[in-house]
């Protein structure tokens, strides 16, 4: 099967090094596309939570992919974000096609695009950065717990996936007052600034709005991320659309690292491996 042709992709929220990452989901979408630009627009990498006894082959194999991607020519701009914010003391770094900045601006068919990840609009970072990485800690426990739960809803229920943190979400006002608020921000600053596209991360809520205010219209998009949505934003043909991941990608596209998948393999084979002595331990941390 062909890769699909893309003037751009960005993904961002992808947060390598914790267990609530979709690492072979997203290396099989890099694996499908073959874009002029990749963007990594924030969290790609999980520093915050960063931990040597963690970090599969399945992460791995997302650097090698995009690493694999620039030689065959791709550009990849590297976006920081609140997660990976160490790696602003960087900024500015390029090598070859390769380059680490904290916002970017294109220009593509007429149109002038910004792109950023959007934490500089989240008062919690600001003044209270702590809380934020204690809640980065239990969104990954709670993402965990999520797919255990998946796991007995789809296999032995024989129902459908729920995700906690989007009803925890949806059911907190202030946790909906705050989306609202950032997207509010980022339209009106990239209207007062002459842009056409504003694209975001952040706060894990894919879409594309396209609005008029005032002052003007723009069209506001989210690429999500790849711990709960596994979304992704592709233009082509001076178009934006959202992907989403269907499970039919892997059948599209046969990937050495999901051939003999065992049962619950997702979950379980990141996070613990059966030891000699029949006891269960991390799997680098045995």
């Amino acid at each position: 099967m062909g890769k699909k042709k893309l003037d751009i992709a960005v993904i961002s929220d992808v947060h390598l090094g914790t267990y609530g990452c979709h690492a072979r989901e997203l290396s099989l979408y890099l694996k499908s596309i073959d874009p002029e630009i990749l963007i990594l627009n924030g969290d790609i990498i999980d520093i915050w939570q960063f931990s040597k006894r963690y970090w599969p082959d399945s992460h791995m194999k997302i650097i090698q992919r995009i690493v694999k991607m620039m030689s065959r020519g791709t550009t990849v701009y590297y976006l920081t974000g609140n997660h990976d914010e160490m790696l602003r003391r960087f900024s500015d770094f390029h090598l070859s096609n390769f380059h680490v900045l904290d916002k970017l601006v294109l220009e593509k068919d007429g149109k002038r695009m910004w792109f950023f990840h959007g934490d500089v609009f989240d008062v919690t970072m600001r003044h209270s950065k702590w809380l934020a990485k204690l809640g980065g800690w239990g969104y990954d426990i709670l993402i965990l717990l999520n797919r255990f739960i998946n796991f007995i809803s789809q296999k032995i229920l024989r129902k459908g996936k729920i995700s906690l943190s989007k009803k925890i979400k949806n059911g907190v006002k202030s946790a909906i007052k705050f989306i609202d608020d950032f997207e509010a921000t980022a339209i009106d600053l990239a209207i007062d600034n002459g842009y056409d596209f504003v694209a975001c991360g952040h706060i894990h809520q894919p879409g594309i709005q396209h609005l008029k205010t005032e002052k003007g219209e723009i069209t506001y998009l989210n690429s999500g991320d790849w711990v709960e949505n596994l979304t992704a934003l592709e233009y082509q043909n001076g178009n934006w659309d959202l992907y989403r991941y269907q499970e039919e990608t892997e059948k599209a596209f046969d990937d050495e690292e999901l051939k003999g998948a065992p049962l619950m393999q997702h979950l379980y084979e990141d996070i613990v491996s059966h030891s000699g002595n029949g006891e269960w331990a991390y799997k680098q941390g045995a």
